[in-house]
């Protein structure tokens, strides 16, 4: 049996959990959820295996979201590799014009996350997230049969439109299956399709790339055209198998869906009770988490610091991923390597960078902290660059491609960012509009990276380099801010309750303050 404190151990049941639903309720009330849950927060679920219902949900929800991210990543950045088969000579592209056409994607991408994830908070994710899939398939394919700057161009554009719910929308709905302490780890399996994505992209590429003439088409654009059908085939058959949100998922009972809900409402107590009051009842309190939508949270999430210095730590992976996933081939390609050889040389450091974002994310969540992995992430990003600032793309290619792993390793963090500040937004529309609002504004990290890199700095690239060397600094920099104002922020808090301050606040306006809360704790 579960101490009766711990309220995060789903052991806990029978009289034991009908004591504490009822101290629930002298407590706080009944706090409103998405779909209202009264009945389970005086429910028993000690009959409920939680470690067979997490499996059940991680075979049902990872995978599928891994390959749709693949896909999407897969689908924004194969251009770089249509570039080295000859895509600009083909198009009579300029590299400003090629430029443009990465930038394009990111503008419309970026600016269209926030609002996409304030509507799927309100509607069905099964249909909405497929039908976008659907959509920038097409656009994929069609990219194929482009004849000119403008027709690339317009096709950018409206890829970048339907890209942008998918990334903050799963990773919104995974916050809605999953606990805190558990949700890092499934974030960054499905990140690290990103990884995949880089390194298959080359191999595929290579492959395409061999088909070149058949049916008068170059090679460049069958890569275009295989890989949008591919999308739009798992894109329709993604209709049948995405979930909607726990309230009326389809793969789980009724009984199942309260306790999924429950769970991650009252997800951070034991953790916040440990934290603050090293268990002292005097010091901890029994407080739900908010998980109605108001425009409230809107104007809240933009006011919060937290969301502004996380996004500058975003930047600080971001531009430096975008810049490796958009250039890497053509880094690869202008040390003198050929067009099939820069392709499949991108497989090994993508891999390793795949790796290390699970393991990096398995022992985040086993230590509880996310600072040290995400500095150690951007310090990589640091060397990475560093080294292909001093060493010569042209007597030193070795180098320069060993770098190449040290980048990946350092772009691994990106979930890290995103789990961090979704740690630290309390209330569930809070964190949606937070998290768009870190992942949509950061995304414009793609649009800069895009014009770092130009064909008249090649071989040494020594622009690009440098830019993305400073943005991994702006990175490290805004790390140690955001730990010194949550330790400012959890010490603060401690003494508030300590000095009896919120003793007469009601459970209601403790709720509606969210991470505002003095029990809410800012996970380090």
């Amino acid at each position: 049996m579960a101490a009766k404190d711990d309220i995060s151990d789903p052991s806990l049941g029978g009289k034991a959990y009908e004591e504490f639903s009822d101290d629930v309720e002298k407590k706080q009330g009944v706090v409103a959820d998405v779909e209202p849950i009264d009945t389970a927060e005086a429910e028993d679920f000690s009959d409920i295996d939680e470690q067979k219902l997490l499996r059940r949900m991680d075979w049902r929800l990872l995978p599928l979201f891994t390959v749709l991210y693949l896909l999407s990543f897969l689908d924004r950045g194969n251009i770089a590799n249509a570039k080295i088969e000859g895509l600009a000579e083909d198009l009579n592209l300029r590299n400003h014009q090629y430029n443009m056409c990465l930038t394009i994607f990111f503008i419309f991408y970026a600016s269209l996350e926030i609002p996409s994830n304030m509507l799927l908070h309100r509607v069905k994710p099964r249909w909405f997230i497929p039908t976008t899939m659907v959509l920038w398939s097409i656009v994929m394919t069609l990219m194929g049969t482009v004849q000119k700057y403008e027709d690339l161009l317009a096709c950018r554009a409206l890829l970048g439109i339907f890209e942008a719910p998918l990334f903050p929308g799963i990773s919104y709905i995974l916050s809605m299956y999953y606990k805190k302490s558990e949700i890092l780890m499934r974030q960054a399996i499905f990140f690290s399709a990103a990884s995949v994505a880089g390194a298959f992209s080359g191999l595929l590429a290579a492959a395409i790339a061999q088909m070149d003439g058949v049916g008068g088409y170059e090679g460049w654009r069958w890569i275009f055209i295989l890989e949008g059908l591919l999308t739009f085939v798992v894109g329709v058959y993604s209709y049948s198998v995405f979930p909607n949100y726990p309230k009326d998922c389809a793969f789980l009972l009724d009984k199942e869906r309260r306790f999924v809900q429950w769970r991650v409402k009252f997800s951070s107590n034991a953790e916040n009770k440990k934290m603050l009051g090293s268990g002292e009842e005097s010091l901890s309190k029994t407080v739900g988490e908010d998980m109605l939508g108001s425009r409230e949270y809107i104007w809240k999430a933009f006011k919060d610091w937290q969301i502004w210095v996380q996004l500058f730590i975003c930047w600080g992976i971001l531009v430096p991923l975008y810049g490796i996933a958009l250039f890497a081939p053509s880094v690869i390609f202008a040390l003198g390597y050929t067009s099939t050889q820069a392709q499949l040389m991108l497989a090994p450091p993508f891999i390793c960078g795949a790796i290390i974002c699970v393991v990096q994310a398995y022992f985040s969540d086993r230590v509880g902290y996310r600072a040290p992995f995400m500095i150690f992430s951007l310090l990589c990003i640091v060397m990475g660059f560093m080294v292909c600032l001093v060493f010569s793309p042209i007597t030193q290619a070795n180098s320069i491609y060993g770098a190449m792993f040290v980048l990946s390793i350092g772009a691994a963090g990106f979930p890290m960012t995103v789990i961090w500040l979704a740690n630290n937004l309390g209330g569930t529309f809070k964190r949606a509009i937070g998290m768009a609002i870190q992942i949509g504004l950061g995304n414009f990290s793609g649009a800069f990276a895009s014009n770092f890199y130009r064909d008249q700095d090649a071989p040494h690239y020594t622009l690009g380099h440098a830019l993305e060397l400073g943005f991994g600094c702006m990175g490290i920099i805004a790390s140690l801010i955001a730990v010194t104002g949550y330790l400012l922020s959890n010490r603060k808090k401690r003494k508030d309750i300590a000095a009896g301050k919120y003793d007469d606040t009601s459970s209601e306006e403790l709720v509606k303050m969210g991470d505002k809360s003095p029990y809410f704790v800012y996970r380090l």
